[in-house]
């Protein structure tokens, strides 16, 4: 059976990597969707857009398998705070109405969801049954995106969780620390805070294997292999600079308030992951290793 994608935000980090991905590696059939070619929290442009898709997929044929990835997310964590109904539109609402439309065209749903779901205060990592509890407007709007498509579209979709991200498209953690080794003597970041680093071109390569699939409808976590702190992930990234990372000084949350809380611990299991027999993610640091040496220009402009 043949593959057709439509990616949904398809000009951030994890959309245009998953297009790339596709473009350079397959011949799996993708149109990718920026913003402004499909608002997902209007209800008639997304119906018309799925549907109309579909339409064109199966005249060219028929047994094509069709599958949406929601990569659109409102991820301006502090901003939520202040504007949780823009964030709940694009992160609850724009799902919801994703998988309706789903729904109507016989399409499967992938849709991308994260760590924040979570309240952060475990000490093992999280495993896709455990208790969710968000402690912040973006994770509370994410939450609700992931009950609604499961509500919505219960066997026809996959809420793939992740943390952590960064890529060459855009502005991320990543990019900003390369800066900061060119602006500053020394860098001061937390210690008290642990999650997976992960790169967004072998997430999308994973959500690429899950949609062409046979794994039924359900929650998966997906994140680079391991685990370390933001300092921790600072050095790293100092090293594949060439710095020196005893530049990056440890410090705490509480030196760097924000409005919106960041989990203390945001490891994710992939235990689910690997009994649905997926293709493992890398251990995050080999993963940052092959950014760099891949798309290290991208990082440091």
């Amino acid at each position: 059976m043949s593959l057709a994608l439509l990616v949904t935000g398809a000009n951030g980090q994890l959309g245009s990597d998953l297009i790339e991905v596709v473009r350079t590696g397959t011949d799996v059939f993708a149109r990718g969707l920026t913003r402004k070619d499909l608002d997902v929290t209007d209800a008639f442009g997304v119906q018309d857009m799925v549907v109309g898709w579909e339409r064109i997929v199966r005249s060219d044929n028929p047994d094509h398998r069709l599958v949406v990835v929601n990569c659109t997310a409102y991820t301006a964590v502090d901003a939520a705070e202040a504007d949780e109904e823009t964030a709940f539109a694009v992160n609850a609402a724009g799902p919801a109405l994703l998988a309706t439309a789903c729904a109507k065209a016989g399409a499967r749903l992938i849709h991308v969801s994260t760590d924040y779901v979570f309240p952060g205060d475990s000490d093992r990592p999280y495993d896709v049954d455990d208790e969710t509890g968000p402690r912040s407007a973006y994770g509370r709007t994410k939450l609700a995106g992931e009950l609604a498509v499961r509500e919505i579209l219960p066997a026809g979709s996959h809420v793939v969780r992740t943390a952590w991200v960064y890529g060459a498209t855009g502005q991320n953690f990543v990019k900003t620390m390369v800066r900061l080794e060119r602006e500053r003597e020394t860098v001061s970041v937390v210690d008290d805070q642990r999650g997976s680093p992960t790169w967004s071109r072998d997430l999308a390569a994973g959500l690429l294997a899950l949609a062409g699939s046979d794994v039924p409808a359900g929650t998966l976590h997906a994140t680079n292999r391991g685990d370390t702190t933001w300092h921790g992930f600072t050095k790293a990234i100092f090293e594949e600079l060439g710095a020196d990372p005893d530049r990056v000084l440890p410090t705490t949350s509480d030196a760097f308030p924000r409005p919106a809380p960041r989990p203390a611990y945001s490891v994710l299991s992939p235990r689910a992951w690997d009994e649905a027999g997926l293709p493992p993610l890398q251990d995050w640091r080999a993963a940052l290793a092959e950014a760099f040496r891949t798309r290290g220009d991208a990082f440091r402009a």
